[in-house]
């Protein structure tokens, strides 16, 4: 009833079942003396002063009517705005309680026909008789108190308050209440009445905690889940990739070519130039997992693995043609043909998984010619953390180096087929290509494995005190890095 007792405020007329209990004046009856009932008889009898007694009060009887008279119009208009009041209380007794919501609500207080001077904050004119609000600490008409968003009047029971502005429920709502950024829905309550979502600690992209459950894509490259509005492309292994990661996707082992001549190239800009001719081979992931149990000797601690530096003689599937994108977002026509290693040194060939963007193929690359260069160059028997540290570190300079000499323009590329020939040299790279070496190095900074994780931040502290080479040198005499 706090709502209702505000309402009763409003009048300063005291009401009871709408009626006017005030007076319209004092009654004053003139009452004569105890002989007044007398016969007329007895009037003959009075004396003169009694006469001028009974003219006096015959007198002030006609004036006290005169003066009622003149008052009833007033009483009238009194009368008629207290049975407005007592009917507006009785339409507020039928209301029923206001709605309540989670978040931070205000109840608009009503007042009726005030009396006086009061300035609506709204549009600062005079409120005068009338129906008026009284919120956020000030008085207003009620047409002129409006939402910040919709500028339509607020009637409901309960508003909203972004700073000093209100808002409607509803419009407060759409403008800052998250929606989920896949199924584009407002992203429920939990059981206590709190907003919980998820959120991915590089893209921010947020979602319902409930699409961690329910089998919604994930694209394999930058590992944000598919809108519902957007339909993702499916490899023929089961993995899925987004239409921005699929623009500079690398398909077939020719188109990995390019950007295999540009890794060697770094590494010759480091003095670390691979004399042998290892081949570089795309392949499915299948294809990856074969040769992976075929190797006798490697680290592999990833979810995933991803790239391959062989040591071992065996036959691998290799993609040689790109393949297209069919109905549904499906790739097919994907063609394979065999390719037999051969142990001419230390490394048989690198493999690499398909259908990965060119700035992570690139940094897998720069990571497995890593290994390829440490047993080219007698380095044996390091342990996990060591090794894969190190080639940690070098895709993670790899990755500088493009995100570096690809930042002069803005321009997106516009095909797949196009964007790969571009992209696969250092030039010209789109925002999100940009962005998704930024992803890809901020992956490698914040693993949490102790051989890529660990092993990564203390090469690269290592290095940044004591230089790539001093680092090497170290790591060849003692197998650790230098502290």
């Amino acid at each position: 009833m706090g709502w209702l007792n505000k309402i009763f405020k409003g009048s300063s007329h005291k009401v009871s079942e709408g009626r006017y209990n005030g007076k319209y004046g004092d009654d004053e009856i003139w009452s004569g003396p105890s002989n007044s009932v007398d016969t007329l008889e007895q009037k003959d009898t009075l004396t003169e002063n009694e006469d001028e007694d009974i003219d006096h009060a015959i007198a002030l009887s006609l004036s006290e009517e005169e003066e009622r008279k003149r008052k009833a119009p007033e009483i009238d208009s009194h009368l008629e705005e207290d049975e407005q009041l007592a009917r507006a209380l009785q339409e507020s007794l039928n209301v029923e309680s206001p709605p309540r919501e989670n978040g931070h609500s205000y109840r608009p207080i009503p007042f009726f026909f005030t009396s006086g001077s009061r300035i609506c904050a709204g549009c600062n004119a005079e409120i005068g008789h009338g129906r008026f609000l009284s919120c956020m600490g000030a008085l207003w008409h009620p047409e002129c108190f409006r939402c910040h968003a919709c500028n339509l009047p607020i009637s409901d029971y309960e508003y909203s308050m972004s700073g000093n502005h209100p808002y409607h429920k509803a419009c407060y709502k759409d403008l800052y209440h998250p929606k989920c950024d896949v199924c584009k829905r407002f992203i429920p309550t939990n059981f206590n009445g709190l907003i919980e979502y998820r959120a991915h600690p590089f893209w921010f992209q947020k979602y319902c905690p409930s699409h961690e459950l329910d089998n919604t894509p994930r694209c394999c490259s930058c590992e944000r889940m598919e809108p519902i509005d957007t339909k993702y492309v499916s490899l023929d292994d089961g993995r899925k990739l987004c239409l921005e990661c699929l623009d500079s996707a690398i398909m077939d082992t020719g188109e990995c070519q390019p950007l295999y001549f540009d890794i060697q190239e770094f590494y010759e800009g480091l003095n670390m130039k691979v004399e042998q001719q290892v081949p570089l081979l795309l392949v499915e992931r299948q294809a990856l997992n074969e040769a992976m149990e075929g190797e006798k000797n490697g680290h592999h601690h990833l979810p995933e693995t991803r790239g391959l530096c062989l040591s071992e003689e065996q036959t691998v599937s290799t993609i040689l043609k790109r393949p297209m994108i069919g109905a549904g977002n499906r790739i097919m026509d994907m063609i394979t043909g065999p390719y037999r290693l051969t142990r001419r040194c230390e490394v048989t060939a690198i493999l690499i998984l398909y259908g990965l963007p060119r700035l992570l193929t690139g940094s897998i690359l720069a990571h497995e010619m890593m290994h390829a260069w440490l047993r080219l160059n007698g380095f044996r028997g390091l342990s996990q953390e060591v090794e894969e540290g190190i080639c940690q570190v070098l895709a993670h300079m790899w990755l500088d180096s493009e995100i570096i000499s690809g930042s002069g323009s803005n321009i997106p590329s516009t095909s797949s087929s196009s964007s790969t020939s571009t992209s696969s040299k250092k030039g010209t790279r789109s925002q999100f290509e940009r962005k998704l070496g930024d992803f890809f190095k901020h992956q490698i900074e914040h693993d949490t494995s102790s051989a890529y994780g660990d092993g990564f931040r203390a090469g690269d502290r290592a290095v940044s005190l004591y230089g790539l080479r001093r680092t090497l040198d170290h790591i060849l005499l003692t197998g650790s890095f230098p502290y």
